[in-house]
């Protein structure tokens, strides 16, 4: 057992803390009696406008953190969503039956505190207590006496203990929320209407993944948990809401990594007369505005590389960028033509990568190459475009490119953070497209989609031209918070039973 288990654990701690609290009830101070406790501000606000409060009376509460016992006085600091601030009270000021109550209490309680501000000789912003109040007993102690949460496994099964003693771990989840508001206001700005679509899905669609499943009992029906909102978003457009988005979590069931968790936050949009460049725009927009509220500068540091966030990301097409890094020239082999692909096939063994199953198009070998050879190597902001049709079963193709759609993934730091398209909305190509996926299910690709008749429908009934686009919310927070895996950006992440 780790040295941070063995301290939350502490059984001879918890049974002293635990008779501290009936001894608080006995006196008639019991503090899970207080329902409300009226704190006027946080430490925050205080250290940064000593002018505004210094001698002015004012009431906080908070965790207590760190104690200083001087006989007849005593420094405490409080920790509140703010930040810490320390706290000054002596026996003169609160009687002696309080403070021979508060030096029973212990790191962890929370408590309230009446006081005015003042500066110490040392120059510490603090507060001078007049009444203290015991709001919530801690029955178990702070891990390492508040010296940090190292146990990495532990942070993320005990988030609410990691966001205690890490202060930066809180600081990276208000940036979060800051960068879900501002995603937010933009579409609202642009007249995007926010909008909810299902989470259990009667057909899973959207993306190209595995689904979790779950059973329906009162229908006798199996269910799938959402992979992405997208073909209920485009049936919006369809119905004339001309431009959609929703803010949510999507679910597949595949491996985890420091970039991948089960469960994860996408923004996904739809505008109607709009296509993927587009989307580029917007793109560009969310990202770059997002840093700017988050940092001060568009060169950011993202673990060992320098990004540089401003506009005019770099445009490749797949193509061009599979030749950029492996000087294989995709446009010199015919699609159709076996003994091209045949030859294409020999090119790429070259380069020193045989894929994992049989590969029998163009397209399939052109994104091969492009993941096995190029993605690690676009580090700074980087729009590929011009996917092919293969593997873009939902993008409306390119006019005059045989094979290629318009389509495109925004990589920054060799990970992909946006994809979009120009929606396609020619029902009998999407028929046709629908009914490749399943046979590629059925000969055994499970994250293949499967035939979504109703959405064939709707589309019979007529979309117009659309731009759509989702942008991965985790992965930003993690590029723009600094934040090497995708847990320390999820509250909750996934975790294996323990």
């Amino acid at each position: 057992m780790n040295e941070d288990v063995k301290n939350l654990e502490s059984s001879s701690e918890f049974s002293l803390r635990l008779k501290e609290l009936e001894n608080l009830q006995k006196s008639g101070h019991d503090p899970f009696e207080i329902t409300k406790y009226n704190k006027t501000h946080n430490s925050h606000e205080i250290i940064k406008n000593l002018t505004k409060f210094e001698n002015q009376e004012v009431c906080v509460a908070g965790r207590i953190i760190r104690r200083r016992n001087m006989g007849k006085a005593s420094f405490f600091d409080v920790l509140d969503v703010s930040g810490k601030i320390q706290i000054y009270t002596k026996i003169d000021d609160i009687g002696e039956d309080s403070y021979a109550e508060f030096l029973n209490w212990n790191i962890g309680d929370i408590i309230g505190i009446v006081g005015f501000v003042f500066k110490t000789k040392k120059e510490e912003i603090s507060i001078h207590a007049q009444k203290l109040t015991m709001l919530s007993k801690a029955l178990r102690p702070l891990p390492e006496k508040f010296h940090g949460l190292k146990d990495v496994d532990l942070r993320y099964r005990q988030r609410y203990l990691d966001l205690i003693v890490n202060n930066s771990v809180k600081n990276v989840f208000i940036k979060r929320s800051e960068i879900i508001k501002y995603i937010r206001k933009y579409l609202d700005d642009l007249k995007f209407i926010e909008v909810e679509t299902p989470i259990l899905n009667t057909i899973p669609g959207g993306a190209n993944a595995k689904p979790f499943t779950t059973h329906h009992n009162a229908l006798n029906m199996n269910l799938y948990l959402r992979i992405a909102p997208e073909l209920y978003l485009k049936r919006l457009i369809i119905g004339g809401m001309e431009r959609v988005y929703e803010i949510g979590r999507n679910f597949r069931n595949e491996g985890m990594s420091v970039k991948h968790n089960p469960e994860f936050t996408t923004v996904e949009l739809y505008q109607a007369y709009a296509n993927y460049q587009d989307m580029m725009k917007i793109s560009e927009d969310i990202i770059i505005n997002s840093n700017l509220i988050l940092n001060d500068s568009n060169m950011i540091k993202y673990q060992d590389f320098n990004i540089n966030l401003t506009k005019n990301f770099e445009r490749l097409t797949m193509i061009d960028a599979v030749k950029k890094y492996t000087n294989l020239d995709f446009n010199l082999f015919t699609k159709d033509s076996q003994s091209d692909l045949e030859n294409l096939k020999e090119n790429i063994k070259k380069l020193g990568i045989i894929p994992k199953k049989e590969l029998e198009s163009w397209g399939e070998l052109l994104n091969f190459v492009f993941e096995e050879k190029v993605e690690s190597n676009l580090i700074q902001p980087t729009f590929i475009y011009d996917y092919p049709v293969e593997i873009s079963p939902l993008a409306k193709r390119k006019a005059g490119s045989d094979g290629i759609t318009e389509r495109f993934e925004l990589f920054i730091t060799g990970r992909e953070f946006a994809n979009a398209f120009s929606e396609l909305n020619d029902p009998v190509d999407q028929k046709q497209r629908f009914k490749h996926q399943v046979s590629l299910r059925e000969k055994g690709d499970e994250e293949a989609n499967m035939y979504d008749a109703d959405f064939i429908n709707s589309l019979e009934y007529g979309m117009p031209p659309t731009g759509g686009l989702g942008i991965g919310i985790d992965r930003l927070t993690m590029l723009l918070t600094n934040s090497a895996s995708i847990r320390d950006v999820i509250l909750f992440p996934t975790m294996k039973f323990n």
